[in-house]
């Protein structure tokens, strides 16, 4: 089985953090972002296919310096397309029924038990589904009482919402379900699933949790909840991660904090509810909340780094 992973897009709302490298590869809990979606693939999945524009070369690099144990086939995509667009640009690889995964997400879905849903229910296509507070950002679903589609509703205003179960990106399609996407920019949501809702669409819904990490709170989000996983959800509770190598002596390291290998961080300084990655070096008597600390960052003494992304990566040439 062949799963197709999209990491299309510039990753604009991590910026300046994705100058330097594509969202797909910004590490979390020590590995990319990308590579937490793919070994969370049952051993069926034999391949992932990951369709590519931005920085397509730095992706290539990463994987032949980093040679995964799993097949990841790299295709270029030329211009956007579209999550619809990406999928009908890789046909040629897909050989059968298929995963399509966005990957810009981490979740706790037991993907091996969603194509085992899949298959129960002899759908054309099926939907991982997580329950929100407010649906208005999501695509969100309806479903009958035997977990069968009856209607879809793309980014709903409140008054509008007919359910609270959002589309939580991951899909099982048959093979014939390419012959329902277009040519050029289509988007899966939009055009292609309101359009296959009579071959038999059925929804799964999952607990645990899900985090799209799009943007720095939410990616800030991603780490909490991996370094909370099994853990009691109290922020009294809440960990804080100081790798090997790490020199944090005469800094006071709050909760949930990720400090990664060869950070080294001055005396009085003060750092909560924020990732640094490594090699960055921080001054004396600093402030850090809310944050994201590039690799290599000098942050000079008595600096206040509050809710940004802190980088000096410049944007790349085209």
């Amino acid at each position: 089985m062949k799963a197709v992973l999209l990491v299309g897009g510039k990753g604009t709302r991590l910026r300046p953090l994705t100058y330097r490298i594509p969202k797909p590869l910004i590490p979390l809990m020590g590995k990319p972002l990308m590579m937490h979606v793919i070994d969370s693939l049952p051993e069926e999945v034999d391949e992932t296919i990951v369709p590519v524009g931005y920085m397509r070369e730095v992706m290539e690099s990463y994987l032949e310096e980093n040679p995964p144990r799993r097949k990841i086939t790299i295709v270029e995509e030329q211009q956007p397309m579209g999550t619809g667009g990406a999928v009908k640009n890789v046909e040629d690889y897909i050989d059968g029924p298929f995963l399509v995964i966005n990957g810009d997400s981490i979740s706790s879905l037991d993907i091996g038990a969603f194509i085992g849903f899949h298959r129960s229910k002899k759908a054309f296509a099926s939907i991982s589904l997580w329950g929100v507070d407010d649906p208005t950002p999501f695509g969100i679903v309806d479903l009958d009482a035997n977990q069968r589609i009856e209607r879809f509703q793309e980014k709903p205003s409140r008054e509008e919402a007919f359910s609270r179960l959002a589309n939580a990106g991951v899909y099982a399609l048959e093979y014939e379900a390419l012959d329902h996407i277009g040519e050029g920019f289509v988007s899966m949501e939009r055009e292609v699933f309101p359009n296959i809702l009579d071959r038999g669409m059925y929804g799964l819904r999952f607990e645990g949790y899900w985090v799209d990490c799009g943007t720095r709170e939410s990616l800030l989000s991603a780490f909490r909840t991996l370094m909370r996983d099994g853990v009691m959800d109290d922020s009294r509770l809440a960990p804080t991660i100081i790798e090997s190598g790490a020199q944090v002596d005469g800094a006071t390291i709050g909760r949930n904090s990720y400090i990664s290998s060869g950070v080294l961080v001055g005396q009085g300084t003060s750092i909560e509810n924020s990732v640094v990655y490594r090699d960055a070096i921080i001054g004396d008597e600093c402030t850090i909340s809310n944050s994201i600390v590039d690799v290599g960052m000098a942050v000079s003494d008595r600096s206040k780094i509050i809710d940004m992304i802190a980088s000096n990566a410049s944007p790349p040439s085209d």
